[in-house]
């Protein structure tokens, strides 16, 4: 368990990066571009990254997978919490870029979170899920941007913006909530529409 505990710490660490370049990047497209070498760590490393796995849930969704993925969870939250704060000391600057942006979110409403988390959710299974199946980094590298630039939302990533941003209040919690709600849910959709049609296809 420390060791799954500890793997989502790492990918926490790592997407928390990931926010830092693309707060520090004027062009929007280039911080999009340069926050796929978060999640290309993350998958040539191994490490637990919640949006990552919880689209491989319905191949296997058994007590021991299920802990697995909340640990990630867990280990990426605790990350983007404890080193978000640091990081905003060592960096003002990127602090108030990360509270200007947090404050555009918090005007969404929850089911807009919601909604964004769930086509960011099928943009982050098929990121990893090629690369997995296929061991081609090429997914990684467009779908994150287009994820960033369309404007849905990545659960993770949110926490560490919200971190940086120094913004702790319930609304950003529910926020959060909402959006981990719609990656799970667009994590899994394609693996089992995919189960689905199988399952029609062999009657």
């Amino acid at each position: 368990m420390l060791n799954e505990l500890l793997s989502g710490v790492s990918a926490g660490i790592l997407i928390l990066i990931g926010c830092c370049v693309y707060l520090a990047c004027e062009n929007a497209y280039a911080g999009a571009v340069l926050f796929s070498v978060a999640l290309l760590c993350i998958c040539m490393r191994g490490y637990a990254l919640f949006t990552g796995r919880v689209g491989f849930l319905p191949e296997r969704h058994d007590r021991a997978a299920v802990r697995s993925l909340l640990l990630a969870l867990l280990g990426n939250a605790l990350a983007a919490c404890c080193l978000g704060p640091i990081i905003a000391y060592a960096l003002p600057a990127l602090g108030a870029r990360a509270e200007i942006l947090c404050a555009a979110r918090l005007e969404q409403a929850l089911p807009q979170a919601f909604i964004r988390g769930v086509l960011c959710g099928v943009l982050m299974y098929l990121a990893v899920s090629i690369y997995r199946d296929q061991k081609s980094t090429a997914a990684l590298f467009f779908c994150v941007p287009v994820f960033i630039l369309s404007g849905f939302e990545h659960s993770i990533a949110d926490m560490g913006y919200f971190a940086l941003s120094g913004i702790v209040s319930v609304r950003a919690l529910l926020f959060i909530l909402a959006v981990v709600a719609g990656n799970s849910l667009g994590g899994m959709l394609l693996p089992l529409l995919q189960s689905i049609k199988s399952k029609e296809q062999a009657r």
